[in-house]
């Protein structure tokens, strides 16, 4: 009979943990095509996009249930099970972030104004680059578990996330344009558009916050 830790696990706790993060990133990813399809007010689109979204965070949760269930109490590894469990909450929450932002613009159906959609769209790219970039650390944690925590791969480690801070800091900048734009627009939008304009900006912008805390999770485990 199979031991189902094994069947999750295989040699090691970390790929469930990498799969994990690929599904997070898989949300942010298509919430790009959601709002390109907001752009344009295509909403049946957007919707079943959204439920791809939706679909794909179940995923990720339910990878996350499994995770949490089974990872072993014991690990004969030089990391801590509750710092790989933190990890794995950080990570949910950009899974959360991507369908949240798609659940809040689908249900009011909130149209970027067009003057802001190229800046949005720079914004959004930023935020993807981040996540993207603590994808690429976190698929390293496996080679960082078998050097112990030292050496090449610990600052190969370090250096993707002094380019992942730096690809966030990237993001506030964008953030700060875009509110910018958006205050010299308010008299002309209704009150509550824009009070949602605001916080899909800040939505986003959490995607950058969210992926910079991976990095730094990251560097707390090299740094023990």
């Amino acid at each position: 009979m199979n031991n189902p830790i094994s069947a999750l696990f295989g040699p090691s706790p970390i790929k469930p943990i990498q799969k994990h993060m690929a599904k997070a990133q898989s949300c942010i990813a298509l919430l790009g095509d959601f709002l390109e399809a907001s752009y344009i007010k295509e909403w049946q689109k957007a919707e079943e996009i959204q439920q791809v979204i939706h679909k794909t965070e179940n995923e990720a949760d339910a990878l996350k249930r499994e995770i949490r269930t089974h990872l072993p109490r014991s690990l004969w590894l030089p990391v801590a099970r509750n710092d790989l469990l933190e990890m794995l909450q950080i990570q949910d929450r950009l899974a959360n972030r991507a369908r949240d932002i798609a659940g809040i613009m689908l249900g009011r159906k909130i149209e970027i104004p067009g003057e802001l959609v190229e800046c949005v769209r720079d914004y959004y790219q930023k935020n993807l680059n981040t996540s993207a970039q603590a994808l690429k650390a976190i698929n390293e944690l496996d080679e960082l578990l078998e050097t112990g925590f030292r050496g090449k791969e610990a600052t190969l480690v370090e250096g993707l996330v002094v380019e992942l801070d730096e690809l966030e800091h990237q993001s506030d900048v964008s953030q700060v344009k875009l509110r910018a734009m958006l205050f010299q627009m308010e008299d002309s939008l209704p009150p509550v558009h824009v009070i949602f304009l605001y916080k899909i900006i800040d939505r986003l912008g959490e995607l950058a916050d969210i992926s910079q805390k991976v990095g730094s999770r990251l560097l707390l485990l090299i740094a023990k």
